[in-house]
Parts: C-alpha cells; structure tokens; sequence
C-alpha cells in the first residue's frame, strides 16, 4: 500500500504490535474519514512461528480489514534494532516522505525489548524529521504529536480512545495473524509461545478494564510525554 501523505502514522517493531496496542483507534479514526497507516521496521524474522512471507501477507489483511491507506516495511533486523544512525535516517525517511500530523510509538517500557527499542528509534526520528540540515534531500517535516501505545505493559496511562464500535475490527485484524496467535495442533507447524496460549482473550481483557474505568466496553491507552493542546471551553 502506498500513498502521497497520511494523517497518523504508527509504528511498530514487528507485523501485528500495531494492532495489538491500538488497532482499534486506527479503525474509528479510518470511519472518520482521517487516513491512517502502519509502519513496521522488521519482517519479525525471528519469530518462532511463521515466515517474514507469510507475516507480511497477514499484515496486509490486517490492514485491509482496518481500512488502511498505507502499510510499509523498512526491512530492518529483527532483534537488530540497534540505534544506529542507519535506522534513525530509515524512520526519519518514511516520516518526511509521508508528512504524518501524529505519530504513534510502542510504550518504552514494554518487556520485550525490541519494542522499547522501537520507541526510542521512532522518538528520535520524529526529532531528526524536523531539523531541515539532516538528511537535507527530503524537505523537513515538523510532527505535530508523538503519542505512545501499549502492547504488552501497561503503565501510567495518561489518555484513553473509546473503540467499543470498532472493537470488533480490532478482533478480525488480530486473527488475521494466523500464525502467532493460532494454538499448535497436528495439523500445522506451531510450537508454543506466550502468545499462542490465549494471549488475545488478555489483550481484550485489558481493553475492558482500561474501557471500565470510563463506563465503556473497550478502550485504548495512551500516553505522552509532550502536553497535547486540548480546547476546554
């Protein structure tokens, strides 16, 4: 999927960290009429189940189901994700060419730690893609937000996405991941992982609990370390 421009751009280091975290506010924003896509640095290689063909086929009906305009991967290492000054200028790339308003990044303090490095990665850039002496081929873009969401651990959240009408969006788009969430059985080539053990019932439970809080079936978390303008009155 390709397109000139997005709204809100959201990155992750592996096919489905996306969706897990926050899926459904990409969908209730998609219905909205504001265009939205995912970003994700690696092929997730390194995953004990599935191949980088078939997560990257699985992606792309997630984001089909989602109503993406755009879906792309930089192709980075799998457990790689070093910091360097490569992959800063790879990230700080795909922001200018897609000019996002918003920028999402996982948590940076995830228990996995690929995910933690994605955050400061996509912190970084989101910092470089403004400076108009870096990288001067591409002309500077200046995000207006950099928001972070949660995969695994969540902690502090400073702000919640009512997703209750697009929750079931969220469902499809996970179980377009076959091959991370399905349970072994004889019939396929699965080994056990925490995520094959009922690793999405957790995640829509969170989703209740965070949606409770506010008296509302699901919902999404985020935090910032940036105030966001917000119009009271």
């Amino acid at each position: 999927m390709s397109l000139a421009s997005v709204e809100l751009l959201a990155f992750g280091a592996h096919p489905d960290d996306v969706e897990i975290g926050m899926s459904g506010t990409l969908a209730k924003h998609v219905a909205a009429g504001i265009s939205c896509g995912i970003c994700d640095l690696t092929e997730a290689e390194m995953s004990s189940n599935g191949t980088p063909l078939l997560r990257r086929q699985e992606a792309q009906q997630a984001a089909q189901v989602l109503g993406l305009s755009y879906r792309s991967c930089l192709k980075l290492p799998d457990r790689g994700l070093t910091g360097s000054a490569e992959q800063v200028l790879a990230i700080t790339a795909e922001i200018r060419r897609l000019k996002p308003r918003i920028v999402f990044a996982p948590y940076w303090d995830d228990r996995h730690p690929d995910h933690n490095a994605c955050s400061r990665l996509v912190e970084e850039a989101v910092f470089n893609a403004k400076l108009r002496r870096y990288m001067p081929e591409l002309p500077a873009h200046q995000v207006e937000q950099l928001v972070f969401y949660y995969i695994n651990d969540v902690k502090d959240v400073g702000m919640m996405v009512d997703v209750s009408l697009y929750y079931e969006q969220k469902r499809l788009a996970l179980r377009a991941y076959v091959s991370q969430f399905t349970a072994p059985s004889a019939g396929n080539d699965q080994v056990l992982t925490p995520l094959t053990g009922g690793y999405l019932d957790n995640v829509e439970a969170r989703d209740q609990m965070l949606g409770a809080t506010r008296q509302w079936p699901h919902a999404e978390g985020f935090i910032v370390k940036r105030p966001i303008r917000v119009d009271l009155f």
